[in-house]
């Protein structure tokens, strides 16, 4: 089988797994891109950022970074602790991403949670090349979430309207996936202290400087308390089948 008999029909296979990713991604990347916009920055910032950064989380957080003074060891640590669950996705797809060639370089750089979410549980439909798959799934997400922050970028520079509390989209995203979370935990112990710890931090360092050391606390308590606490997640997820 030639190398386009392989590819077209992983596009068309990965194509349907990928459309909800983008009605999201688009709303999304639209928004930062006019965040962007709001804060200064010309349309091709967002297009340049979504497309190597790719950390919709993190790209947000770097426009006030590219605002501020510049700290290059405090960008390191709040990158690796927003990004440090994608160390847990890496190894888990070590034996999906086995005889991919050269692919694999994408497939790394490319991974976020909803093409890993795909790529891990999406059975792969038979006579469909796998590395191709998770190559098309990994590029169309990849290409929604460029394409609706460069269009982002691009309406804030042409539409002129009030953009007040835009910034507050990522705040609504995260509330919305505490709150789902919250719905499916068994108990509530990882989100108290998700709460309780960054609230001690804000007290102790002031709202400028209360964030990394509040990720730090945050993943040390939870590792300490791993032992007590994943025996509750597994003894929840037996009950419910």
């Amino acid at each position: 089988m030639t190398k386009t008999n392989k590819m077209l029909p992983a596009l068309k296979a990965a194509f349907p797994y990928t459309i909800p990713i983008f009605a999201g991604f688009w709303f999304l990347g639209i928004t930062y891109g006019m965040y962007m916009d709001a804060s200064g920055f010309p349309f091709w910032f967002p297009l340049l950022m979504s497309a190597t950064i790719f950390a919709g989380s993190m790209e947000f957080v770097t426009v006030s970074m590219l605002q501020g003074t510049f700290q290059p060891m405090a960008a390191f640590l709040m990158a690796l602790m927003i990004n440090a669950r994608h160390l847990f996705y890496g190894i888990s797809m070590l034996d999906k991403y086995k005889g991919t060639g050269l692919k694999k370089i994408y497939l790394i750089f490319g991974m976020c949670d909803e093409s890993f979410s795909i790529n891990y549980t999406a059975k792969v439909p038979e006579g469909v090349d796998k590395g191709w798959f998770m190559f098309f799934v990994t590029l169309l997400n990849h290409l929604y979430w460029v394409s609706g922050a460069t269009l982002g970028g691009l309406f804030g520079s042409i539409l002129h309207f009030n953009t007040e509390g835009l910034d507050f989209a990522m705040t609504a995203l995260l509330v919305v996936i505490f709150l789902e979370q919250w719905l499916k935990e068994p108990d509530h112990i990882s989100s108290y202290l998700g709460l309780a710890l960054p609230l001690l931090c804000l007290i102790l360092f002031g709202a400028d400087d209360f964030l990394l050391p509040s990720m730090i606390l945050i993943l040390t308590v939870l590792s300490l308390l791993r032992a007590v606490l994943e025996p509750r997640c597994s003894s929840a997820d037996s009950g419910r089948f």
